[in-house]
């Protein structure tokens, strides 16, 4: 068992890097899916709405880390692998689509419908109510829940971990491993978390608070 160095907490500390990195790449990824998802939702389209419900419940009703295991080795059995890190970015954009894709759907239902009748009295095309029209109300009530849900992102990419992609938490076990100190360096870790979750928790609960005073104005 060996003391810490600077070396090791620098090591952390640009592993806290790859966190954000995969996080926001998921978060990006998972974005465009979770629009199409909600739109698909909300279509008049009937086979596009059974094929979105479908892909929520199969993609809520499995483990994550089950379906990062999938996509990592379902590559190598179908000829080429994608390695770990678009592993884990395509593994984690398919789940973040799902909730995503729940999150705006609703977001999208909320606004009240005679918003659409309006619209639809004015002359406005389907792409023209959802841009000026709804989409700018749907976004001020999608926020909030966004926000919320990058922060449990955020936290998800430690099971990335588990297929061999070097973030903040598989650079604690390998940091562990090297110095026998579990308590030390997962404590560090955790620490590291949270000061990447915290300020994103403080955003969304100001905007759930600023959202709730403006729905009872």
């Amino acid at each position: 068992m060996r003391s810490l160095g600077t070396g090791d907490y620098l090591f952390l500390l640009l592993a806290m890097r790859w966190t954000i990195v995969l996080s926001v790449g998921a978060f990006v990824f998972g974005g465009l899916i979770g629009a199409a998802v909600a739109l698909a939702r909300i279509s008049s389209v009937r086979a596009l709405r059974w094929l979105a419900i479908g892909y929520i419940r199969l993609l809520q009703g499995t483990p994550l880390l089950l379906q990062l295991f999938l996509v990592f080795f379902g590559g190598d059995l179908l000829g080429f692998g994608l390695g770990p890190y678009l592993s884990a970015i395509l593994g984690l954009s398919l789940n973040a689509g799902a909730f995503l894709g729940e999150i705006w759907r609703g977001a999208l239902q909320a606004v009240p419908v005679g918003q659409t009748e309006a619209a639809r009295a004015l002359g406005l095309g389907y792409r023209a109510r959802m841009v000026r029209v709804v989409g700018p109300q749907a976004l001020r009530i999608a926020i909030p829940p966004t926000v919320g849900f990058l922060v449990n992102l955020v936290k998800s990419t430690s099971l990335a971990a588990i297929i061999g992609f070097v973030e903040l938490t598989r650079a604690g076990q390998m940091l562990n491993n090297a110095t026998f100190r579990p308590f030390t360096i997962f404590g560090i870790v955790a620490v590291l978390y949270f000061l990447l979750c915290w300020p994103l928790t403080i955003v969304s609960r100001r905007l759930e608070r600023r959202m709730s005073v403006a729905h009872k104005r």
